[in-house]
């Protein structure tokens, strides 16, 4: 069985911690779906607002 990727769990602390100021413990307390969710979704919003996606960031889906 093969453990995720050390530099990968890296990444994903980092860029959490650096755009949300949550602690290295709160993060490692998620699991790698929760942790995938707000890397995915913390993209989502750096794109909005760099004018990447046509969506208004006040529209709801």
């Amino acid at each position: 069985m093969r453990g995720y990727p050390l530099e990968r769990l890296y990444e994903e602390v980092a860029f959490i911690a650096y755009h949300f100021h949550w602690s290295h413990d709160e993060i490692m307390n998620m699991d790698h779906q929760q942790r995938q969710k707000w890397v995915e979704e913390i993209s989502r919003i750096n794109k909005m607002l760099s004018g990447e996606n046509e969506k208004n960031i006040l529209d709801f889906k």
